[in-house]
């Protein structure tokens, strides 16, 4: 897949009629170069940790066939369990957002026009989901940093050290979704003022659009 802006508008402003003919997958969103570039790092890390529950499954089931066919119960593996399961969910937040396919609420977005939908988008990252994610990474970090100072270990007995680690993920996650929510804001603005440019996904078939 090859990507050019050879059809793109000659002037950096383009308008809503202009940009819609940049939209592609179900997001309704033109795309820029460099949101390209910020939702290919972020899909990459969303889909190496789905490779996660694949491992889940196979410790849950090693560990249920442990307890019930020999007895042997492991605290350990129970950790295991969650805390790869914890990762995995964490680390696929932003390729949720960046796919489009997080749940949605939007009996009255879906009724709008494009360019109303686009506002809306606006108004929500700038007044909602951004200072979230920002207080939340604000708060996380010295979460992390401060269970990493004092070697906090699980309470439970054969439980797993290192618990900062998760925590780190945790700090990680949003630090992703800020990253995946500048992305969409970038679409956005693409889309209702032209900047920064939309760019055209071309594929094997001439101008066939692909949102990965």
């Amino acid at each position: 897949m090859t990507v050019s802006d050879k059809g793109s508008p000659p002037d950096v402003h383009v308008s809503v009629s202009d940009a819609e003919q940049y939209i592609h997958h179900h997001t309704e969103l033109p795309t820029t170069s460099l949101s390209q570039f910020m939702d290919g790092v972020i899909s990459a890390i969303g889909k190496s940790a789905s490779w996660l529950w694949i491992v889940v499954t196979g410790v849950i089931i090693y560990a249920v066939v442990g307890r019930y066919a020999f007895g042997q119960g492991s605290v350990t593996l129970e950790e295991v369990q969650w805390h790869l399961a914890g990762a995995g969910w964490l680390l696929g937040l932003g390729y949720t957002l960046v796919t489009d396919d997080h749940v949605r609420v939007d009996v009255l977005h879906e009724r709008m026009s494009l360019k109303g939908q686009a506002w809306i988008e606006l108004l929500g990252l700038l007044l909602l989901l951004l200072p979230f994610l920002g207080l939340a990474v604000y708060e996380m970090i010295p979460y992390a940093f401060s269970s990493w100072e004092q070697g906090e270990t699980s309470q439970a007995p054969a439980g797993l050290p290192y618990r900062w680690i998760l925590k780190s993920i945790l700090a990680v996650s949003f630090i992703l979704l800020i990253l995946a929510a500048l992305s969409r804001l970038l679409k956005v603005t693409a889309l209702l003022f032209g900047f920064p440019k939309p760019i055209r996904i071309e594929s094997g078939d001439n101008k066939k659009e692909d949102a990965s």
